[in-house]
């Protein structure tokens, strides 16, 4: 089926057995150099298959630390820790490549979470962290780019098959680039001769020590800032540099602007393989191969891409965090039991910005490799009940009947899934729905047996013999007792992706928990011709996003019109006036003249049998929004975890 994809490459001089690439990602399970978390993650994406894999960035200099758990490369005496990482992925035949690594000015704070000191080529700050960065002299230069040697060096001895200069995401190599950000008029500076000095001579540092091994470069073909490095500066720089390498990785954004920040790990609502045409003219530009990542998250889509000429390797990164083994079950013909990634970013960069380790919302054991090594032994066969096809109860029950149970499962709808029925209406968020179709796939996969359009009693559990019981019911709406709600034209949100609602023409939006719906549902008004007002219990839309997902979608609302109002707490309505309070100084908000109040305001446990089975004598879990209204995360997580434990 994809005869391009599985098809072998050569870099320089290194042979890598398909066109499958796992990038360089900060995966926050290392502590300073490699340890077993951080291999049993690599070294499952080498059993899945893939070709090669790109290991998170390597700090280069004491400059360039910003975390604890950040590899580094000081001494000769952590060649053994890269070794072992090394020869784990190599004995299932995957290649590996080290990342090289300077932030420069872009760097939020030290590994002791002091405000660090950023450096840079000048002093032009940068307007996401607000650091303002002190210009390197020429001998700090000098010294960063002979450190990259000595890393390269090394990482050699360890046994790496290949390196990789980070000049991506307006970090130090591209600052250097940059006529906006490095001002500079000496030697490193002052033309595109000088301000490509930087990485040329970074180039031919790292070449004096690793020989003919393979060198390439990642780099954003367009940094999608005002601010940044354009297309044909991009392209005029790979075109200097590709003969001293072997390839270009490309990617997109900055880490400087908000808006650019996005393409750093790009949300569902960016089109699959957006960058193919940066990475087009790169390729024709440069004469090497190039390797293409953004959003790639099926082998149809890689396919695609090499077949028409974007491209020699894809960046499927993601794809295999939500699946190690996808790459294996593409070559085998067994496309359909993929799990794709629907780029949610929850659990991948979401846990990492929050410090916690790079997993998945649909996969929990990425990243969790060691946990979930072995299965325990079940003791004897049991009969289970899940009771609530939402995420939760399909984790559980595939889970609990992959380990041996017999499992049968009860929806009182329908269709399954729960509430990811309706979070795949919103715009931008269709690709959710791939949740419910991955989990449907592992339970018949498992044997699990579904009944749909089934609700399950006290009594009807009493009178069948289960051994354990799953209470998986999710929740319900949040509808608050207010003055005024009752004459004022009230809708939910959940009315409104059911299709329940006559929504007028001039709405306010009352958005407690600053989450997806809020943001999706006045995106969706605002496009069907609304005047919308989102006011929002907290200090931005989207405030409990991942912060690329929520400044894309915030970034949608302002093309669209919407006007957003921060630190609102819904206190009531009377005659077409909706009234709010600050939340910061409780001075009352006003808005007349309103048609439709939509409440988006959390929902509440639907937790009704699990009390009423608490009085037999029977085992009985629960997990999901039953026990607490959360996310899909937590509730995948808990189906997981119980599924595992019976």
């Amino acid at each position: 089926m994809f005869p391009r994809l599985f098809s072998p490459i050569k870099i320089g001089q290194c042979s890598i057995r398909n066109r499958i690439v796992s990038t360089g990602h900060h995966t926050h399970l290392a502590d300073g150099t490699p340890n077993e978390r951080l291999i049993a993650y690599h070294e499952a994406r080498a059993k899945g298959g893939v070709g090669l894999i790109i290991s998170e960035v390597v700090a280069v200099h004491e400059t360039a630390s910003f975390s604890n758990d950040l590899l580094r490369v000081e001494t000769e005496e952590v060649i053994p820790d890269y070794r072992k990482l090394v020869e784990a992925c190599h004995r299932h035949g995957a290649k590996v490549f080290a990342q090289l690594f300077h932030p420069g000015r872009e760097i939020l704070s030290t590994s002791n979470g002091m405000m660090p000191i950023a450096w840079a080529p000048s002093a032009v700050p940068n307007e996401r962290f607000h650091i303002m960065p002190k210009p390197m002299s020429v001998d700090l230069i000098r010294d960063v780019i002979d450190s990259y040697a000595d890393a390269a060096k090394i990482l050699a001895r360890a046994g790496f098959d290949g390196f990789e200069i980070v000049a991506s995401h307006g970090y130090l190599p591209a600052q250097f680039l940059n006529p906006r950000v490095n001002l500079r008029d000496d030697e490193f500076g002052g033309d595109d001769a000088h301000r490509l000095r930087f990485l040329s001579d970074t180039i031919d540092a790292i070449r004096a020590c690793v020989g003919e091994q393979v060198l390439g470069l990642r780099i954003s073909g367009s940094e999608q800032d005002a601010h940044g490095l354009t297309d044909q500066e991009v392209l005029q720089a790979c075109h200097a540099v590709a003969p001293e390498l072997d390839y270009i990785n490309v990617t997109a954004g900055t880490s400087a602007s908000l808006g650019g920040s996005v393409h750093i790990t790009p949300p569902m609502g960016v089109e699959n393989a957006y960058l193919a045409d940066k990475s087009s003219a790169i390729r024709k530009s440069s004469a090497i191969p190039v390797l293409l990542s953004g959003r790639i998250n099926q082998p149809h889509t890689a396919e695609q891409a090499l077949a028409d000429g974007a491209a020699d390797l894809c960046g499927m990164t993601r794809a295999m965090i939500c699946d190690p083994q996808m790459p294996e079950k593409a070559k085998q013909g067994n496309a359909e039991e993929i799990r794709a990634c629907i780029g949610c970013n929850q659990a991948c960069i979401g846990r990492a910005h929050k410090g916690f380790g790079v997993s998945c919302i649909q996969y929990p054991q990425s990243g969790r490799e060691l946990e979930f090594a072995n299965p325990p032994t079940i003791a004897r066969i049991k009969n289970i009940a899940v009771v609530g096809g939402g995420p939760a109860g399909m984790k559980a029950a595939s889970v609990a009947a992959e380990r041996g149970h017999s499992v049968t499962l009860y929806e009182a709808q329908n269709r399954l899934g729960g509430q990811t029925n309706l979070a795949q209406r919103l715009p931008g968020r269709e690709e959710f729905g791939g949740i419910i179709t991955n989990l449907q796939m592992e339970m018949t996969k498992a044997g699990v047996s579904i009944k749909k359009g089934t609700t399950v009693t006290d009594n009807f559990i009493g009178s069948t013999g289960f051994d354990t019981v799953i209470v998986a019911t999710g929740a319900r709406c949040f509808i608050p007792s207010l003055e005024g709600l009752d004459e004022q034209h009230t809708v939910t949100a959940w009315d409104i992706l059911e299709g329940n609602a006559n929504v007028g023409s001039s709405v306010v939006i009352a958005d407690w928990r600053a989450d997806w719906i809020g943001v999706g549902i006045a995106e969706q008004l605002a496009r069907s011709g609304c005047s919308v007002t989102l006011c929002v219990n907290g200090a931005m839309a989207g405030e409990t996003l991942q912060m690329y997902t929520r400044n894309h979608y915030v970034g949608r609302l302002h093309k669209l019109g919407v006007n957003i109002q921060t630190h609102a707490r819904i206190f009531g309505a009377a005659g077409g006036t909706i009234y709010f309070q600050d939340t910061l100084c409780d001075e009352p908000i006003e808005f007349e003249g309103i048609e439709t109040l939509v409440l988006s305001l959390g929902h509440t446990s639907v937790d009704d049998l699990s009390s009423e089975l608490s009085k037999r004598e029977i085992d009985v879990r629960t997990i999901g929004d039953c026990v607490s209204p959360r996310t899909a995360e937590e509730a995948i997580y808990e189906g997981l975890k119980t599924g595992w434990a019976i």
